[in-house]
Order: structure tokens, then sequence, then C-alpha cells
């Protein structure tokens, strides 16, 4: 019977590698899509390919679970089923925007696609460089171009569609900054009775900052070990690394109320800091009409580095952010405000100290708590799309042949069985398909969340930053001295807002575009603060009391 069973075996495998289209859907379950729909499609992919056949495109991504599954998984299957072969390029998120930087900058010919964030979608609808996906389609790509594309199936369309209606980039995978907490422990009750002697009111989902803080001040400093090890009631990073940079950038300022009320950014002070009078950048500083050096901007800055020194490891002060991605799955951490889903694969790995012996988690995702500053109106979190960029200025055929790549790693005969192996899920297809509905239970809100009305509320830094990768350098730098404590929040920030005065001026001779950067003459803070919405004058009371829901109320913020 063992020999039969080898046979048919070897068989099946000796028949898949024959037939590269065989071999794709055996991968590629479960899929969304009908067995006949799904033959059909990629049967469409091998025969678009043809035509290309020997072509070598290079494309680069930075380094989370999804992306190793499409460079060890789906770039192999690919390359068989249409002869074009893939390079896909894995390294450090930095690094990825770095050389789309440089390839614009020198016209080099470094890759022929990237898979980088929508976060540049400001700079990328100003520049020019960046091919416009919706004119590609309708003109030199439309015999590259599925049939069964169907961009409104994607969640994540607004991130990458400018103010000009026009569409830059293709989602590939998607992620938002959640609140991360231990249920189990939460649900003790020896816990839960000393915190609620301690403080007042129960130990659960923290709606606001003050709660945050008193939970993590209560796991640090008053329960300090539990089953014998040490933990801490807050997990963050603040390495000099550019990494330290989109912590703070990704709408950390937003959570604490710094922007004015408006979806997808605030308007017209968005959750950078920056004015925008009509489309066009008008300063970042108090003194031009900016939020960035602020009274609600300090106040965020300062809360950020108060709990990193006081509540998280101390090895946390030196961590970047892929040294830090996982750590709370070791099992020591009790909650982390602002938890990247991107990491989700890593915390429901079966046999980790926060996943149970059924293999589901012991930990929950909930809405973040928000900051003293922070209104009903405002953006609720930082939610972010992987998006497929390609230039302008690469060869027509090249371009060609890395749509068809691009389109193939996103299709729903891929996109479901991808968003099961790196948990980024971009089409509505697969958050509604049976499949991943039954994988909820063991993703701990995730599916939930993305099924959710609130999912909106929770935006990209969006189109008003006019040079992101020339910014984003920006805020590391200058803030750092903040976390490290050579210089204060203030003059930190200050600094800062300064920096991007000066750059958007650059940017102004630069680029252009009727949304180009137009500064607002200088006229001072106190001009400013007295005006409606922001930059908010300073709170009388920044710590209000500490205010907590039970997890299924919390979760309502979703509905």
């Amino acid at each position: 019977m063992r020999s039969v069973m080898w046979l048919v075996l070897l068989f099946s495998t000796l028949t898949h590698a024959a037939n590269p289209l065989q071999e794709a859907i055996a991968e590629l379950q479960p899929s969304s899509l009908a067995a006949a729909e799904q033959r059909a499609e990629l049967a469409w992919f091998a025969a678009a390919g043809k035509p290309f056949a020997g072509v070598q495109v290079r494309v680069i991504a930075e380094h989370i679970p999804t992306h190793w599954y499409e460079a060890t998984v789906l770039a192999p299957l690919f390359s068989r089923l249409t002869g074009i072969r893939v390079i896909h390029e894995i390294s450090g998120e930095d690094d990825v925007v770095n050389k789309l930087r440089t390839q614009q900058q020198t016209g080099l010919p470094l890759y022929d696609a990237y898979v980088s964030d929508s976060d540049l979608l400001g700079q990328h609808f100003r520049d020019g460089q960046v091919l416009v996906l919706s004119d590609f389609i309708a003109g030199a790509g439309a015999s590259v171009t599925s049939p069964t594309l169907d961009l409104a199936d994607f969640i994540g369309l607004p991130f990458v569609t400018a103010p000009d209606g026009k569409l830059y980039q293709l989602p590939d995978q998607q992620f938002a900054n959640l609140y991360w907490y231990r249920q189990d422990w939460f649900e003790r009750p020896e816990l839960r009775q000393a915190f609620r002697e301690r403080y007042g009111y129960e130990l659960d989902v923290p709606q606001n900052w003050s709660a945050y803080e008193d939970i993590a001040a209560f796991f640090t400093e008053q329960v300090g070990e539990i089953d014998g090890q040490r933990v801490y009631g807050h997990m963050d990073y603040g390495g000099y690394d550019p990494s330290l940079g989109w912590r703070l950038s990704d709408a950390w300022l937003g959570m604490a109320g710094v922007a004015d009320l408006g979806l997808p950014n605030g308007l017209p002070v968005d959750d950078w800091g920056i004015r925008v009078e009509g489309c066009r950048p008008a300063g970042a500083s108090m003194a031009r009409g900016g939020a960035l050096d602020s009274p609600a901007a300090v106040y965020a800055v300062q809360q950020y580095v108060d709990w990193l020194k006081r509540y998280a490891p101390p090895e946390a002060q030196q961590m970047s952010f892929n040294q830090a991605g996982n750590i709370a799955a070791q099992g020591h951490v009790a909650q982390q405000i602002f938890w990247y889903t991107a990491f989700t694969a890593d915390y429901t790995k079966p046999g980790t100290p926060v996943v149970d012996g059924e293999g589901k988690p012991k930990w929950r995702v909930a809405p973040s708590p928000r900051g003293a500053y922070w209104q009903d109106g405002m953006k609720s979190g930082y939610q972010d799309v992987g998006a497929w960029t390609l230039l302008n200025t690469t060869p027509l055929r090249q371009r060609q042949a890395a749509w068809l790549y691009a389109q193939f790693v996103t299709a729903k005969s891929v996109s479901l069985r991808k968003t099961l192996v790196g948990l980024t899920p971009i089409r509505r297809s697969d958050l509604d398909s049976p499949a991943l509905l039954a994988e909820a239970p063991r993703l701990g809100g995730l599916v939930e969340f993305y099924r959710s009305r609130a999912a909106r509320r929770w935006t990209p830094t969006g189109a008003n930053v006019p040079d992101y990768s020339g910014m984003a350098s920006l805020w590391w730098r200058q803030l750092h001295p903040a976390i490290s404590g050579k210089l204060s929040a203030a003059q930190a920030l200050h600094n800062l807002a300064v920096a991007f005065d000066q750059h958007l001026q650059v940017v102004a001779q630069r680029q252009q575009n009727p949304c180009a950067p137009q500064l607002n003459p200088p006229r001072g803070a106190q001009y400013w603060l007295p005006q409606p919405g922001a930059p908010w004058p300073q709170l009388a009371d920044e710590r209000p009391p500490g205010r907590t829901l039970k997890y299924q109320e919390a979760l309502r913020a979703w509905d």
C-alpha cells in the first residue's frame, strides 16, 4: 500500500512539475474563486506572459512574512507559469525607500518595480516620476492587464488614489497599528482585584492614554513578575534608526490629537502637523499655521519618551522596528499601544508563549487609546498598504512584465492563500471568504477589524506630504535627541518644525505642480493658537481620569 501511495505522490509531483498550471493550482489553495475561475485566471497569466518569456524583472520589498512568501514561493511559480524570470529582493523598508529615491534622482535602472508604502503618494502625484497606473491600464498596459483584476475589490484603493483621482500604486499587503494586550493576564482575578484596588476602575481595554499609563505602571512596577518571569506593561523602541521616524510619524501625533478633525488626515492641519491650503502644503511650524511644535505635539512626544523609559524593557531604548517587532511574542509584555498587525504571523505560531495549547492566541487587538487632545472626528490610528510602484523611466517591455508579476501576486487566484500565510489582507473577497472567517478565532481580532467600518478611520500618511522620502529622515534625526535626553521634547519638535518648513521651501522650488508647497508667511504662534482648530492651545489638564471598557464593548468602536 505504501509503495502505491508513494507512486501516486511521485506521479503527482512529476505531473505538477511538468504542468506549471497544475502546480500553481495545487499551491494556491484555498482560493476565493471557484476552481474553474481560478484555472481560467491562471491560464490568462500563462498566455499573457508568453510574449515576455526570457525577460527578467527585478523587484524589491521589505522583509515581512508576506513578501518572503512572494519571493520564495510565488516568484518561482510565476516564472514557471509565464517564462518571465523574477528576482524578488527582500530588504529593510528604509533601504526600499532609499533605492526608490536613488532611482528617481539618478535615473539608474535599479529595479523594475518596488513594493513601497502608500505614504509616498503625496510625492508620487506631485513629482510625476511614478507610473500612473490608471492611465497605463487604459493605454500601454491594456494588453497585459488581467480582465479579472477587479480594482474595486481592493480594500486599500483610496490609499493609492491621489487627489487628482488617478491610481498610482496597486495594493500588495495591508497592515494597521492597533492596541495589543495579553487577555489571559487581564482576566486573572488576582490581577483584576489588585488593579481595581489601586486605580479605582477595571483592568480592561484602555480608552485613553491615562488608563494605558496606569496599566503600564501596574504591570511594570506593581506586578513585576508573573509565573516567575519579569514582566513589563509597555513595549516600544527608541534606537537611533530610521524606523524611529516611522514610529512617530505613523499617526502617533494624530492619536494624541495634534491634527484637525476630518478624514483621512485632518483638515487643514494633518497628523504630521502640516497645514494645507487647498492642496498646497503651507507650513509645519506654528509660526506658519502648522502644529508640529504645538502643545499637543509636545505632549505626544513627551509621553512617548516617558513610557519608553519607565515601563518598557530597558533594552527597548536601543531597538529598531524589526528588533522590537516580535518582542511581545516572547511572553513578557502585557500591552502595546501601537502594535503593527504586519507581525501577526509571528504572534500566531504554535508553541510560542502567546499561543495556547489549542493554537489560539492569548492576546487580543482592540482600538488604540487616544491622547488628551484627541476629539471625535479625528483619525483613529495608522493603516497603510505596501503597494506596487512602477516608474515612468522603466522601459516599456520591463514595465509590462513587472505589471504582470504585480497582478499575479495580488490576483484573486493568489491573494487568499497569501493572506493566510502573511495575514496582511488586501481584498474584500478574501475577508468575506469562509476560509478566513474560519481562521478568525486564531487571529485575535484582526479579521473583525478589517471587516468593520472603523477600518476607514485608520489611515496612512496621506497626500499632504510632498516629499516623503526626503522628509521621513527628518523625524528620527530631529526627535532622537528627545528620546536620548539630550533635548527636551519641545526643543526637538521646534527643530523638526523648522527643518520641515525649510524642506517644504526647497520642494516648492523643485516641483512644478499646482499642488506644490507654498508656505504661509511667518505670523507667529500667538496669531494661530487663538484661531479655530489646530494648532490647539495647551489643555489645563492633560491627564484626565483613566477609563477602560470590556473587550466586547471596546470593539463596538469598530461597528
